[in-house]
C-alpha cells in the first residue's frame, strides 16, 4: 500500500503512515499532515464512502494509493460518523512544527477512539453513560467476571457471578463496546449475537494474576481487600482487562479513575433483561411512546439523568437507603422554597461530572474550566441551604457537597472570565498572573499602536489620505491603497505590490514588515507562554479531581430526589410505606406511563391490588381482551419499581413488604434469528421464572399458553400455577392474568389463590370496558368483540359466534373446565 518513488523507494511519509498503521491495523487511520487529516489505501475507501468526501489517489512517481482527507479543524464532524458507523478510530498527530530543515515532521498516534472509549462532547450523549465493558469466563464458561469504566465521568464498576448476572448488568449498563477474551468470541457471538460491539483480546490480557497487577499498580495499593474483590479473581481479571485496554488506547492519564466498586447482587432489585423489556422501564415498546425513566426523569443536569438510570435498572432493596431518599423526597416536597434555590443552583452546576473528567484527562478548554468555577461557586449557597433543613437526608447530602473554594480560586485567578472555547484562539491567562507574558502582551499593544503611527507617516507622506494596513495569513501586514489614488504614482517606488482587488491594491515595505516581525514575534511568545501556564494549571485542577467527583455524586443524587419530589407534588403521588415484611397493598394504583399519556380530560381507572404469602399469593385475574389486565400487571411492578428506586408512587396508599426480584411474561414476541418460536421464547422466559423465584419475588405472567393450542395451554398455565403455589417456602407473590376461565377453578383448590377479573358493562352487542378490577372470575373474553371493533368483514364476526357457541356446548358436554375434572 505505501506509496514509492520510480527507483521502488517507500517515500518516507508513507514510511511513516505505515509504521503508525501497523500500531492499530484494524483502526482508520487519521494521519496528520499540514492542514488536513489524511487517509490511505483501504481506510481511504471506507471513509470516503462513510463521510462522503471525494476519494482520490496519490502518486509519488509509483503506483496509486487511494486517498481522501478533510480539514483538521473538522475533525469533531468527521470524527463521531466513523465511530457511529462502528469503526475504530486512531488519530495521528504532528508532534513538532514543520520547518524547513525536517523533511518529515514527527508525528505519533494521540488517541484510539472506539465506540466505548470516547470523551469528546459530539461523541456522548450527555444524559446517558458510555460504558466500555470487559467480560471473561472461567474454565467451564459456568461463572464471569465483568467490569465497566466511563472514562468520560471516572465511573469504574467491577462485579463476578453467573450468567443471569452477567445478562442483568449488561442489559442495565448497556455498554457500548465490550472486550473479551478471543477464545471465548464463538461463545459469546451464539449468545449474544449482534447485541452488543465485541471486540477480542488475547486471551492472556485477562489472567487473573496480570489483572490483579494492573490493579495494584493503578490504585498504588498492596492489597485489593479495600475494594471487596481480594476474593474474586474473575471481578479482577475483568477490571485489569479494563486498565489494559484504555493503556492500549493511549488513555494515559486515568487518575479520575480513583476507586473500583463492586457491585454485589444482594443489594439490588432482580430485573432480568425479559422483564427491563416488558415492563418498559428504559425503552418504549412503540415509536413515539414513552418509557418510565423518561416519565420519573425531571432531573435538571445530566449527570443527574445519568444516575436516574442506573437507578431505574438496579433498584435498591436495603431499607435504610430507601428510607432516606424518601425522607429528602419528602421534605423537597414540602418546601416550595428549598425546592426553587435547589433548582436555581442545579441550572448553573450543570455536569459537574464530565467536567471533572475533562480536567483529570487534561481535556479541559478555558471555557470549560470558567463553567466549572461556576458551578464551585453555585454550591456553597446550596450546601449551607441543605444543611439547615430539617430532613437529617438533606443535611446528610449538604455535607458531602464540596465547594472546593481553592480550586475555584485558583481558576477564577488564572482564567479569564470571557476566556475563549479554545486555548489557541488565545487571551485565556488573566492579567497579572504571570510578568514575562504580561510584558509581551504591552509589545504587542504598543506594536499596534505603531503600525497605526506609521500608517498615519506613510498617509502623510505620499498624500494616500485613505491609506490602510492590515492583515492576512498569506503574506502578513500590508498596506492598502485605493484605486483612486493608485494610479496618480504616489506609491513609493520601494513598495513591492503583494496582491490586486477590484478596488485597491496592497503592498508591502521593508520597515512594515521589521515591525511585523516584532509583532508577530510577541505573538508567538505569548501563545507558548499561555500554554505553558494552562498546562500547570490543569496539572493543578487535576489534584481536586477527586473532590470534585465526590461533590458531582451527591448533586446528581440531589437531582433525582427533586425530580421526584417535583413530580410527586404535581402528578398526586404518594410516599410509599417500605417494611422488612412480605406483603404488597395498593391502594387506588396507577400506571404512571399510561396516565402521563392520556388526552386532557381523560382519567385513569385506579385499582386495588393486595398480595401476601399466606392468603392471598396468587391473583388470578380474567377479563375480556383490551380491558386491561395487563395494565394492572404492570402497574403493580412499577409501583414497586418506584418505591424501590426512591420515588413517590402512583396511588392513594401503598405499603410494600421490599422485593428482591420482579420478574415479568408480558407480550408475544420470537426470535427467528435463532429459530425461536413465540411460544418458544415464552417458555424459556417463563422457565428462567420458575428456576429462580424466591420469598420476596413478585412474579407477573400475563397470558401463559397462549402460543400453542388451548388443551396445552390450559395445561402447562395450570401447571404453572399449581407449582408457584406449592414451591416449597418460596411462595413468590403472583398476579396471572389468563384467558383461560378454566384456571378460575383453582381457587377451590389451592388455599392461596385468589379470583379476580376486569369488570365489563354489556349494552346491547356493545361491551363498555369499565377497567375495575373486582372480586370473582369470569366467564367471557369478548374476543369476537374486539374482531369486530377491529374492522373484522361481518361475516367472519357471524360465523366466528356461531363456531363459539358450538364448541362452549362441547365443553359444556364434556365437563373440560369443571372443578372436579381438571387436575386430578
Amino acid at each position: 500500500m505505501a506509496a514509492r518513488t520510480k527507483s521502488g523507494k517507500v517515500t518516507p511519509l508513507m514510511r511513516q503512515f505505515a509504521e503508525m498503521k501497523a500500531q492499530h491495523p484494524d483502526a482508520i487511520l487519521l494521519f496528520r499532515v499540514g492542514d488536513f487529516y489524511e487517509t490511505f489505501g483501504e481506510d481511504a475507501e471506507r471513509s470516503a464512502g462513510v463521510l462522503g468526501i471525494t476519494l482520490t489517489s496519490r502518486n509519488n512517481g509509483g503506483s496509486d494509493v487511494a486517498l481522501a482527507g478533510f480539514p483538521h479543524h473538522s475533525l469533531e464532524v468527521y470524527l463521531p460518523k466513523l465511530v457511529r458507523a462502528g469503526f475504530r478510530v486512531a488519530v495521528c498527530e504532528q508532534l513538532e512544527k514543520p520547518s524547513k530543515e525536517r523533511k518529515v515532521v514527527r508525528r505519533g498516534i494521540t488517541e484510539l477512539v472506539t465506540p466505548g472509549v470516547a470523551q469528546g462532547d459530539n461523541l456522548l450523549d450527555h444524559r446517558r453513560n458510555n460504558y466500555l465493558a470487559a467480560v471473561v469466563p472461567d474454565a467451564g464458561a459456568e461463572r464471569y467476571g465483568v467490569a465497566f469504566v466511563d472514562v468520560s465521568t471516572g465511573e469504574f464498576l467491577t462485579a463476578q457471578g453467573g450468567r443471569d448476572y452477567l445478562d442483568k448488568l449488561l442489559q442495565g449498563f448497556g455498554p457500548a463496546e465490550v472486550v473479551l477474551p478471543k477464545g471465548h468470541r464463538h461463545a459469546w457471538r451464539a449468545a449474544y449475537g449482534e447485541r452488543y460491539y465485541a471486540y477480542p483480546l488475547e486471551d492472556w490480557i485477562f489472567d487473573p494474576a496480570y489483572g490483579r497487577g494492573k490493579l495494584v499498580d493503578h490504585f498504588r495499593v498492596k492489597s485489593l481487600k479495600g475494594f471487596g474483590i481480594e476474593d474474586a479473581p474473575l471481578a479482577q481479571a475483568a477490571a485489569g482487562a479494563i486498565l489494559h485496554y484504555l493503556a492500549q488506547a493511549h488513555h494515559t492519564r486515568l487518575d479520575h479513575l480513583s476507586t473500583l466498586r463492586r457491585l454485589l447482587p444482594d443489594g439490588y432489585v432482580w430485573l432480568d433483561r425479559f422483564t427491563v423489556r416488558n415492563l418498559e422501564l428504559l425503552e418504549p415498546s412503540q415509536p413515539g411512546g414513552k418509557a418510565l425513566v423518561d416519565v420519573l426523569d425531571a432531573t435538571r443536569t445530566p449527570m443527574g439523568a445519568r444516575l436516574l438510570r442506573r437507578w431505574v435498572t438496579l433498584p435498591v432493596n436495603r431499607l435504610a437507603t430507601l428510607c432516606a431518599r424518601h425522607d429528602a423526597v419528602a421534605g423537597l416536597a414540602g418546601d416550595d422554597r428549598l425546592r426553587e434555590s435547589i433548582a436555581e443552583a442545579l441550572h448553573r452546576t450543570g455536569d459537574l461530572e464530565r467536567l471533572a473528567g475533562k480536567v483529570a484527562t487534561q481535556r479541559a478548554t478555558p471555557r470549560e474550566l470558567r463553567q466549572l468555577y461556576r458551578a464551585l461557586t453555585a454550591l456553597a449557597p446550596l450546601r449551607q441551604r441543605l444543611r439547615q433543613t430539617e430532613a437529617e437526608a438533606l443535611a446528610s447530602l449538604g455535607d458531602r457537597v464540596d465547594p472546593c473554594t481553592e480550586l475555584a480560586d485558583l481558576i477564577d485567578r488564572t482564567v479569564q472570565p470571557d476566556a475563549p472555547a479554545a486555548l489557541a484562539k488565545g487571551g485565556v491567562i488573566a492579567a497579572g498572573v504571570d510578568t514575562e507574558l504580561d510584558g509581551w502582551r504591552d509589545d504587542v499593544t504598543n506594536a499596534q499602536g505603531l503600525l497605526d503611527e506609521l500608517c498615519a507617516r506613510q498617509a502623510e507622506a505620499t498624500g494616500i489620505a485613505s491609506l490602510k494596513v492590515g492583515f492576512n495569513g498569506v503574506f502578513g501586514y500590508y498596506f492598502e491603497v485605493s484605486n483612486k489614488y493608485k494610479n496618480q504614482g504616489l506609491t513609493p517606488a520601494h513598495w513591492v505590490r503583494k496582491q490586486s482587488l477590484a478596488n485597491a491594491e496592497r503592498y508591502i515595505s521593508e520597515e512594515l514588515k521589521r515591525l511585523e516581525e516584532r509583532i508577530t514575534g510577541a505573538g508567538e511568545r505569548i501563545q507558548l507562554r499561555e500554554e505553558e501556564l494552562y498546562g500547570r494549571l490543569l496539572a493543578g485542577c487535576a489534584s481536586h479531581v477527586a473532590r470534585v467527583q465526590q461533590t458531582a455524586a451527591a448533586v446528581a443524587e440531589l437531582d433525582c430526589l427533586l425530580g421526584f419530589a417535583e413530580l410527586a407534588r404535581r402528578c398526586d403521588w404518594v410516599r410509599p410505606e417500605l417494611d422488612e415484611t412480605t406483603e404488597l397493598e395498593l391502594v387506588a394504583a396507577r400506571h404512571p406511563v399510561i396516565e402521563a399519556e392520556l388526552p386532557p380530560g381523560e382519567a385513569f381507572v385506579p385499582n386495588d391490588v393486595v398480595l401476601d404469602r399466606e392468603r392471598r399469593q396468587i391473583l388470578m385475574i380474567t377479563g375480556p381482551n383490551m380491558s386491561g389486565k395487563s395494565a394492572v400487571l404492570r402497574q403493580t411492578a412499577v409501583a414497586v419499581i418506584m418505591a424501590q428506586v426512591g420515588s413517590f408512587v402512583a396511588a392513594e396508599r401503598a405499603r410494600i413488604g421490599l422485593v428482591d426480584k420482579v420478574f415479568t411474561r408480558v407480550g408475544a414476541s420470537d426470535n427467528i434469528s435463532s429459530g425461536e418460536s413465540t411460544f418458544m421464547v415464552e417458555m424459556n422466559e417463563t422457565a428462567s421464572i420458575m428456576n429462580n423465584v424466591s420469598a420476596r419475588s413478585l412474579v407477573l405472567l400475563d397470558e401463559i399458553g397462549r402460543g400453542t393450542s388451548t388443551f396445552d395451554g390450559v395445561s402447562i398455565a395450570w401447571a404453572i400455577a399449581e407449582y408457584l403455589h406449592e414451591h416449597g417456602e418460596a411462595r413468590p407473590k403472583t398476579l396471572f392474568a389468563t384467558h383461560y376461565h378454566e384456571l378460575n377453578a383453582l381457587a377451590g383448590r389451592l388455599g392461596r389463590v385468589v379470583n379476580m377479573h376486569v369488570a365489563t358493562q354489556e349494552a346491547g352487542d356493545r361491551v363498555i370496558y369499565l377497567r375495575k378490577l373486582v372480586a370473582g372470575g369470569t366467564r367471557h373474553s369478548f374476543g369476537i368483540h374486539v374482531a369486530r371493533m377491529a374492522g373484522m368483514p361481518t361475516a367472519i364476526v357471524v360465523r366466528a359466534g356461531e363456531v363459539l357457541a358450538q364448541l362452549e356446548r362441547q365443553r359444556l358436554e364434556h365437563g373440560i373446565g369443571e372443578r372436579d375434572e381438571v387436575g386430578d
